[in-house]
């Protein structure tokens, strides 16, 4: 295992125990969209497909700690209608990993992010109230969210363009989200195992990180319950705003080939 461990350098976990810690920072329920921050900061030192596969089992942990974090707190007419529409969506993203732009989901995600967060904001300025759950709309966000959580490891722009809107209590709308991404989680090791990205390499590097993943994870639970319930919704807003730019600069290079 030490060998393993040897072929990545201290770049590597100068960037890795950062990114996995802000992981589980939104694991635990405080930041949301955090857990996206995690693949493209470990591709700054390797690529985005051992990245991938690097934190997949490091997620599975963190989802079992929020499991039984959040027990019991949880909206299951939403999980009901977004997790097997989610199902749908990672079977179309297995179809079609090979034949799917990266660069080009990242764009429509990244917008997707920006748009409904802005939206958002407008609404609270205006003191609109809160959107009425939809079933034709849980499902397509739910569809799109195992989709991009599969393809590009971006599932929650689309589950947050659902849920966020509906204003839900901030414990019940963290609880929500564990039970919808542990179960997208669990389902995407299937196809994650038959391209072939569990390696002895990357599982006994998986391992090394569990601790901070753990660490990362608690401290999300401890700030969501702290934490005032404009403020968890301002928070959110704001990393919507910062993932959907940061989404859009990734795939800039999809949009330039077009010039």
């Amino acid at each position: 295992m030490l060998s393993d461990l040897l072929q990545f350098g201290p770049a590597f976990f100068a960037i890795a125990i950062p990114a996995v810690f802000l992981v589980g920072l939104s694991k635990g329920g405080f930041g949301g969209g955090l857990s996206m921050l995690g693949t493209p900061l470990l591709t700054l030192v390797i690529s985005p497909v051992q990245a991938a596969a690097i934190l997949l089992p490091v997620l599975l942990l963190m989802d079992a700690i929020s499991l039984y974090n959040y027990r019991g707190i949880v909206d299951w007419a939403i999980i009901k209608i977004m997790v097997p529409a989610a199902c749908i969506g990672i079977l179309l993203g297995w179809a079609t990993a090979s034949m799917v732009s990266d660069g080009w989901i990242r764009i429509i995600v990244g917008a997707i992010s920006l748009l409904f967060a802005a939206n958002q904001i407008t609404k609270d300025l205006l003191k609109r109230n809160a959107n009425t759950p939809n079933l034709f709309a849980a499902s397509f966000w739910g569809c799109f969210a195992g989709f991009t959580s599969f393809i590009a490891h971006a599932g929650a722009p689309p589950y947050q363009a659902y849920t966020v809107p509906l204003k839900m209590e901030k414990m019940l709308f963290a609880g929500t989200s564990v039970i919808f991404f542990a179960s997208i989680n669990t389902l995407k090791v299937i196809p994650y195992f038959f391209l072939g990205q569990f390696t002895s390499d990357n599982l006994a590097t998986s391992a090394s990180l569990l601790p901070i993943a753990v660490v990362g994870v608690l401290t999300g639970v401890v700030l969501v319950k702290k934490i005032s319930q404009n403020f968890f919704y301002r928070f959110t807003y704001m990393i919507m705003l910062i993932i959907g730019c940061k989404l859009i600069w990734d795939g800039r290079p999809a949009l330039l080939a077009l010039i």
